[in-house]
């Protein structure tokens, strides 16, 4: 039986600018996925930061606060996760560049209201642009390192509201949520 040739239906994928801003930069003129090229821009300091929060039962969080949890001390683990997922995030998110982090901190608070721990990530770089997937980056993994060491005392644990709290530096200057 002849094989027909497939038919290739091409859909204008051009970044567009709009009346409310401006065109995706990780997007090229052909529609294709591109890294940014910051070569042209100057060496500032930028700084991020992000925060999320991870819900659970006051009863986990009795056990995580007392530090009887069974894998060890989960503040601390998740802390350090968090910096090194910062110091990583290249090698995760396409297209992000690799950056010589200047400071990273991880400080995660119990809530007895929520109940659970808010967690924020600050992230701190002089270079050609921001680091705020670097501060989001860290937030996500120290909370779901918070979640995989007490998966096993409760199920039901919920991360939420990872956000970018502020940035400051670069050509977009500050913004804060």
């Amino acid at each position: 039986m002849p094989r027909t040739p497939a038919r290739t239906t091409r859909v204008n994928t051009k970044p567009a600018k709009s009346s409310a801003g401006p065109a995706l930069t990780h997007i090229g003129a052909s529609g294709e996925a591109r890294m940014v090229d910051v070569s042209d821009k100057p060496a500032t300091e930028r700084l991020a930061v992000a925060e999320g929060r991870v819900v659970m039962t006051k009863a986990t969080l009795d056990l995580i606060v007392s530090g009887n949890a069974k894998k060890g001390d989960v503040l601390g683990t998740a802390r350090i996760a968090g910096i090194m997922a910062a110091k990583r995030t290249s090698e995760l998110i396409p297209l992000c560049h690799p950056l010589a982090l200047s400071k990273v901190t991880v400080d995660i608070e119990p809530d007895a209201e929520l109940p659970g721990c808010l967690v924020r990530a600050s992230v701190k770089v002089t270079g050609p642009t921001g680091v705020e997937m670097e501060a989001l980056t860290a937030v996500s993994v120290a909370c779901l390192t918070i979640y995989d060491m007490i998966k096993a005392v409760e199920r039901g644990v919920r991360i939420e509201g990872i956000h970018l709290v502020e940035k400051l530096g670069g050509k977009s200057g500050h913004y804060h949520a």
